[in-house]
Parts: C-alpha cells; structure tokens; sequence
C-alpha cells in the first residue's frame, strides 16, 4: 500500500490545475490518471474557450501541455482505475485495479460523460 499526503483522482484539467497548485504550494501530490490519461477533454478536436489560448487548440495539445506544466511543478502520476474508496478513518483509503493508495487528503476531480442527445450534428 503506498502511503500519500495528497491524491488527486482524475488527470484532467482541474485534476491537473490542482495538481500544479498543490505542488507550487509545497505538497508532493499524486494524480491517479484513470483509465483516459487527460481526461475527456484529450478526445476534443477543438478547444475554443480555454482561457490563454486565443486561437482554437486541439483537446489532446492542451492536456499536453498542462502535463507538462504538472510534471514540472513535480507532479507525480500513476497510471490506475480507482474502484472503490473508504473516508472512515483519519488516512483514507483508495482502491484501485492496481495498487491501493492511503492518503491524508483527496481530491476527486473525476469530471462527467458527455450525454448524447440523438441530435442531427453532435
């Protein structure tokens, strides 16, 4: 079991926003990717609305490069599947497919599925 200060779940955007802010502030997180590394937004063609970035930037470029920023700010990353959680005692527990994770704090940025509606250019 590996014991942690700080588990992130989810390597999207505010998994790794959070991930940057808690490494700035001096805490050694660790983001538990899932099973999309990136999240949602890597299968996006097409970014338009993404505050720095004037001009449209794939889904798969940004998360790059935020990966990027993540790593050198001293993210750490593991590649696995959280399936199940346990918050009853003062370290929480993690299971994933892999590994499990103890840790003192979680953040669970997990995001959303997308919801199809049967709408003509979806």
């Amino acid at each position: 079991m590996k014991s942690e200060n700080l588990v992130i779940v989810g390597s999207g955007p505010a998994g790794l926003t959070a991930g940057i802010y808690a490494a700035r502030a001096g805490h050694a997180p660790l983001v538990i990717e899932g099973m999309l590394s990136g999240g949602q937004l890597t299968e996006t063609a097409e970014v338009e609305n993404f505050p720095g970035f004037a001009d449209a930037v794939s889904g798969l470029d940004l998360m790059m490069s935020m990966r990027s920023q993540a790593e050198k700010a001293g993210v750490r990353f593991a590649m696995d599947a959280i399936t199940s959680v346990d918050f009853s005692g003062s370290l929480h527990r993690l299971m994933g497919m892999s590994d499990t994770y103890e840790a003192k704090c979680v953040i669970i940025a997990t995001g959303a599925s997308p919801r199809w509606t049967g709408l003509p250019g979806e």
